[in-house]
This record gives C-alpha cells, structure tokens and sequence, in this order.
C-alpha cells in the first residue's frame, strides 16, 4: 500500500534530494563541453587516468587478495578479539583520509615501524588506497558469507573435499554476487581516494599523481581541467552505481 508522505517529512526529503543533486549539477552546468575531449585527452590528463586505472586495479586486487579470507575467518570462527578484529577493520571507513596517510608514513616510512620503500612510489599510492577500500570489500563479502547456509560447505566437506578447495570451488561461487558488490565499493573507493594518497605518495606527475590529486592541482590553475575531471570521475561512480543496482535486483528473492 502507497501512503502519502506528512507534507513536513516530504519537504524535509525534498530539501535533502536538492542538497545532493545541486553539486553534481554545478559540474554538469559549468562543464566545458566545447573543449571536452581535448582536455581529457591532454598528455597531463591521459598520464593521471593511467595511474589511476593501475593504482585502484592494484589496490582491487590486495584487497581482494588479503580482505576476502579474512572476510571468511571473521564470517565462520570464532577467535578470541574477534571483536576488536572487526572493529580495526571498520576503522578506515570513519578515518580521515589524511590521519590514514600519517599512519601510514609511520607505519611503512624512513622512520616507520616496519621500513618499506612505499612511501612517494606508486606502489605507495596503491597501499594508500587498499587501506581506504578494503573495508568495503571486507563487509560486503563477510556479510554474504554469514548469510549464506554453510549446509552447502558441510555437504563439500562430507564428500571429501578440503577446507581450501570447498572455500574455491563453494563459498567463493555462492557468494558471487556479493564479492562482485563489495569489488565495485572498493574500486570506486580506491579510484577516488585523495588525502590518505597525497599524504603517503606524494602528488608526483608520472608517478602517484591519480585524478583526484590532479583535480585539486588544476583547480587553483586550469579550472576548466578540474571540472572536466571531476565530470569523468562522476561518470565513473555513476557507471558503478548502476553496476550495483542491477545485482541487488539480482539478489532479491
């Protein structure tokens, strides 16, 4: 049944949509539609996207790597500091990207905990975002996972199947669309990460210079560049959205 919504928690709706879409259709408004392809097909541009494709592809796969098996163990047993597991990995997602950088300059820099020639290296830009975009991962599948009837892995396990080959050729299928959902998260989080990448890499043209860090360059010089930007990374996010959307409908019984 459709109910007609109180006029004071309609405009209240009303007013958040409006706070929403109004910053996307200042990018929309402002866009330099006329010099479009050549600012995104500038050398600058190109080299940013670049970088920006393998840092969140490489940071995709660690998460992927490293966040789906520990999806698994959080799912399916139980450790003492369970708890306290759970929570450190939700941490990110509440972190400002900027403390996440110092953190890990601290952790992996010149005078780090554990010294690794991360820190200013593209490979420091992909560690920068799996930290940001794990956690996405992580939930997503660990969610899928508790949700799923772990009869299907006692039956595997019943006809011999080991815990390793159960976990492949079982859990990982059954829970298929949702590891595809918490892989788009992470990427499109990757994709757009900026304070914990600027404070870790650096902003280095070539090296970990990704499009966010590129839109916050151009901005204070090339306006038009930045916008132009900011409409590509819109796009991309909107591109996942839609992604998303068709397996939730998916998922529904």
């Amino acid at each position: 049944m459709t109910r007609r919504p109180p006029v004071p928690l309609a405009t209240a709706a009303t007013v958040g949509v409006v706070l929403l879409l109004l910053p996307l259709a200042g990018i929309l408004v402002h866009a330099p539609w006329r010099h479009l392809p050549s600012l995104l097909t500038s050398s600058t541009a190109l080299t940013a996207l670049r970088l920006s494709l393998e840092c969140s592809l490489g940071a995709l796969a660690v998460s992927i790597l490293v966040g789906v098996p520990l999806a698994w163990v959080l799912a399916r047993t139980d450790f003492p500091g369970k708890s306290l597991v759970r929570s450190l990995v939700t941490v990110p997602l509440v972190l400002p990207p900027v403390v996440g950088g110092v953190a890990l300059l601290l952790a992996f820099g010149r005078r780090g905990i554990v010294h690794l020639p991360l820190a200013f290296t593209t490979w420091g830009a992909i560690a920068a975002e799996a930290f940001v975009a794990m956690p996405f991962l992580v939930l997503a599948v660990e969610g899928a996972i508790a949700s799923l009837d772990s009869r299907f892995e006692d039956v595997a396990a019943t006809l011999g199947t080991g815990p390793l080959e159960t976990f492949r050729r079982v859990t990982i299928p059954l829970v298929g669309p949702g590891l595809a959902a918490g892989a788009a998260l992470a990427w499109a989080r990757a994709l757009g990460e900026f304070g914990a990448t600027i404070t870790f890499a650096g902003n280095l043209p070539g090296k970990t210079q990704t499009l966010p860090l590129l839109v916050y360059q151009a901005l204070q010089t090339d306006p038009d560049t930045a916008i132009a930007l900011s409409l590509l990374l819109l796009v991309l996010s909107l591109a996942v959205l839609v992604a998303l959307r068709g397996r939730w409908r998916l998922s529904r019984p």
